[in-house]
């Protein structure tokens, strides 16, 4: 995907999921609705598409072979803080919504998703990360302006 059509799109997402299926019905579903979206079919993959881009919010399967998504929160969050994560699962249960919530995910939706629902959760976290991103660059005027004595 072009950086430009990012920049253009509603926001950029990235969607983890082992079902190739849902991979591609939910990212055309998505892309139809003004979205730029990416996806990974594993926890693995999914870390390694985190470390070079940057998503405004990233829906996660919970249930997935290898890696499954509560371990991938957890990998993603300490690596990148400010991910806004919104964890997906057809075997929800309130203990693992809890939990999610509990290690720093957006939310905890269940399958097959309200896209209308899913949309307003994928802008809640783009709206979210870009009040970090302004938070952390005031920080780092701040820090600037104490550090030269402005």
């Amino acid at each position: 995907m072009e950086d430009k059509e990012k920049v253009m799109a509603e926001a950029f997402v990235l969607i983890v999921d082992d079902e190739k299926e849902f991979l591609e019905s939910i990212s055309a579903r998505l892309e139809n609705r003004g979205f730029a979206v990416d996806t990974a079919n594993s926890g693995d993959q999914a870390l390694e598409k985190i470390h070079g881009a940057l998503y405004d919010a990233i829906v996660l399967d919970l249930m997935m072979p290898g890696l499954d998504g509560m371990a991938t929160l957890k990998l993603a969050l300490q690596r990148k803080p400010d991910l806004q994560i919104i964890l997906l699962t057809g075997h929800a249960s309130v203990q693992h919504g809890v939990e999610a919530i509990r290690q720093g995910a957006l939310d905890f939706m269940e399958k097959p998703a309200d896209l209308d629902a899913l949309v307003t959760k994928i802008r809640e976290g783009k709206d979210r990360r870009m009040e970090l991103d302004a938070q952390s660059r005031e920080e780092a005027v701040r820090a600037a302006l104490k550090k030269y004595g402005w």
